[in-house]
């Protein structure tokens, strides 16, 4: 069974922050003290995230990581949605690999790759929705989600196994990803809704980010070229003019009406550009890397809130009203995208915008989302006080946080 109560490093994590913040010289637009910003990031990760989740989270009993829980750990179900188990499995496989090499990591790794195996798919080899903690479907392939973070994960974890299968079906599911999406009928992006005839940015985004960490997995030269084409389809056909990245097209990509045709997510397209950051850093394309920093200063401009601080998880691109639900709720991930892509963009342009916007995001972020226990909370409303009202799914899903502070502890390290 999992423990219910934190244990000795998680109850120190928060002292040992507020240490480190306390003579932390804090990244100003031409210099970062990057030992005391890796030790705090560290300390996070290492501290507070891994007990959090060790303690609380990794399935001992039938593998994988049970993230149905109250913003504490405090267990809601049993059940496992599959994105959370691929996600599960890249953040274990990347802590042995990128952080430590314990055995901790790649036991939690290698047991939710073999949930993921025995239980994820169905009889055509697609990725399912949900599952009981024993494996059972309760719903089907509703979410192409689910085999996005089925590649990402199972390409980690081959990076540190060679496990043949791990790899031979992500493959597979790569291939059926790409033509499920382009069929025009196409409609499986659990728990979002999409109309008929839709193109959102949400599908060439994950794809850009899961085909170039494949393509870095296998050396297959046109899993890389695709990894460039999905890039390439979101700088040309879903930023604007004024480079605020708009979420829908219509099937050939030609402009929606408001409100839309003009919805904005600012934590989506944070994300994105890192994805095509790190696509064209491999490839040497300043230009592809100029355009995606112009594009995460838009976002930030447009979505930082003047009043109260912190992102907006939704806005319009013209000031209708949000499309997108929970326009002024501040949750975390977008601020974890922010705090590594802008670290990322500084590193890769130098420009003095990036860390004074590191400082911004990171000042309000480590002020409102930590949590005794070690971990962050997710949910905040606009005046960034804790809330419980569901955003999108019943889960805390440790997946864009630690992610987040591997990506920097390994872009700190130079």
């Amino acid at each position: 069974m999992i423990p219910a109560s934190p244990n000795t490093a998680q109850a120190n994590h928060t002292t040992a922050v507020r240490g480190i913040m306390q003579h932390l010289t804090m990244p100003q637009p031409q210099t970062c003290n990057r030992n005391e910003l890796a030790a705090l990031y560290r300390s996070l990760l290492l501290d507070g995230i891994v007990p959090f989740w060790w303690t609380r989270g990794v399935d001992c009993d039938h593998g994988g990581v049970l993230s149905s829980m109250q913003e504490d750990g405090t267990p809601i179900s049993g059940d496992k949605y599959i994105w959370s188990q691929g996600r599960f499995a890249w953040v274990a496989s990347a802590l042995h690999a990128r952080i430590e090499s314990r055995d901790q990591f790649l036991d939690a790794a290698r047991a939710t790759v073999h949930f993921l195996l025995r239980h994820g798919r169905n009889e055509k080899g697609h990725w399912v929705y949900r599952t009981t903690r024993e494996g059972r479907m309760i719903e089907g392939p509703t979410s192409i989600y689910s085999d996005c973070f089925a590649v990402y994960g199972l390409s980690e974890y081959y990076r540190i196994t060679r496990d043949q299968q791990a790899i031979d079906v992500a493959l597979e599911t790569w291939h059926g990803i790409r033509a499920r999406v382009e069929d025009p009928s196409f409609d499986a992006v659990a728990p979002y809704k999409l109309q008929h005839g839709r193109r959102p940015h949400a599908i060439p985004m994950i794809l850009t980010e899961v085909s170039n960490e494949l393509a870095q997995t296998t050396g297959d030269s046109s899993i890389d070229r695709a990894a460039g084409e999905y890039a390439e389809r979101i700088l040309n056909q879903h930023v604007r003019p004024d480079n605020i990245l708009v979420e829908f097209r219509d099937w050939q990509y030609q402009p929606l009406p408001p409100n839309e045709g003009t919805a904005v997510m600012p934590g989506h397209g944070i994300e994105s550009m890192w994805f095509i950051m790190h696509w064209a850093r491999l490839h040497k394309r300043p230009d592809m890397i100029e355009k995606a920093a112009a594009i995460i200063k838009a976002q930030l401009e447009a979505s930082w809130d003047p009043e109260h601080g912190g992102i907006y998880l939704a806005i319009d691109a013209e000031g209708h009203p949000p499309f997108l639900a929970n326009p002024e709720k501040k949750v975390w991930w977008p601020h974890t995208e922010a705090l590594y892509a802008l670290l990322l963009t500084h590193h890769l342009t130098a420009e003095p915008w990036c860390m004074e916007w590191y400082q911004r995001v990171h000042e309000w972020s480590f002020a409102h989302f930590p949590m005794e226990c070690g971990e962050w909370r997710q949910r905040l409303d606009r005046q960034g006080n804790p809330i419980t009202e569901l955003i999108a799914l019943p889960v805390k899903d440790p997946f864009h946080l630690p992610r987040a502070v591997i990506l920097i502890l390994q872009l700190l390290r130079g």
